[in-house]
């Protein structure tokens, strides 16, 4: 791995988790991993460029069709790709064909950048990973597999302790604090080969008392109706909260967002 690369270009492939849902601005966008990393390497390369395809709620059929060939015709330095993971959320989730399908989309997109970078997406403590932890372990030792055959870098994010920690997400349970997407970001830098600026992302928050038993029931009971409530309507329906929705940044242009 070459130590401090230059790359002058990065794109972005995914679904909520590279938008940066959670990582809320105060213009009500969404900042997020993407964002930061790509502040970062703009800092070290004038000019660079950068684009984001990612749209919440993107199934990985849908991440192959709508954003694969798009990001490949860009042709930049590093490609960024995280799907798959909505779909092992699913109650029925064929994995025979989600592997086919991100196989189909790292075979698309390895040739068309330098370096294509690939994730074991992080999980919080509770009852949904552990119902769901043998997709999720499947769909990442494809991402291994895929890894190792076409060169692509792998960021370990579901082995970090820090990240597995219920205060690094979000009130909807589904998608990390701002302080979570700057850990991921560190995680993405240092894998690219750049010198750590925070040495310790994988190191847990510091202990804290744990809210009594009625601020938790409250919280479940908010947790349920304004969020997995809607998640369940959703999915009877149909429907998925990108619908209708435009790419973050579909064009691959100069950058000069954050930094940190």
């Amino acid at each position: 791995m070459e130590k401090n690369p230059t790359y002058t270009s990065l794109v972005a492939v995914g679904d909520s988790f590279t938008e940066g849902m959670s990582d809320l601005l105060p213009d009500g966008s969404y900042r997020g991993w993407a964002d930061v990393l790509a502040g970062r390497m703009a800092a070290r390369t004038p000019g660079f460029r950068y684009a984001n395809l990612a749209v919440r709620g993107k199934l990985i059929q849908q991440i192959v069709d709508e954003q694969v060939d798009v990001a490949a015709a860009m042709q930049p330095d590093v490609i960024t790709l995280v799907g798959g993971l909505n779909d092992t959320l699913r109650p029925k989730c064929d994995m025979v064909r989600v592997r086919d399908l991100l196989t189909e989309a790292v075979e698309r997109l390895a040739p068309s950048c330098k370096q294509l970078v690939l994730m074991r997406s992080p999980g919080r403590e509770g009852p949904v990973q552990q119902r769901f932890r043998p997709r999720m372990e499947e769909l990442f030792a494809c991402v291994d597999e895929l890894a190792e055959r076409h060169g692509a870098l792998v960021v370990d994010l579901y082995g970090a302790p820090s990240l597995s920690d219920q205060r690094m997400w979000d009130v909807d349970r589904l998608h990390l604090t701002p302080e979570g997407h700057r850990r991921v970001a560190e995680a993405v830098w240092q894998t690219l080969g750049y010198d750590p600026e925070d040495t310790e992302w994988r190191t847990p928050m510091a202990a804290t008392v744990p809210p009594h038993w009625v601020a938790r029931r409250i919280a479940d009971a908010r947790f349920a109706k304004q969020h997995l409530l809607p998640w369940i309507g959703r999915r009877l329906t149909g429907r998925s909260s990108g619908d209708g929705l435009p790419p973050k940044r579909p064009e691959l242009l100069p950058y000069d967002g954050p930094t940190a």
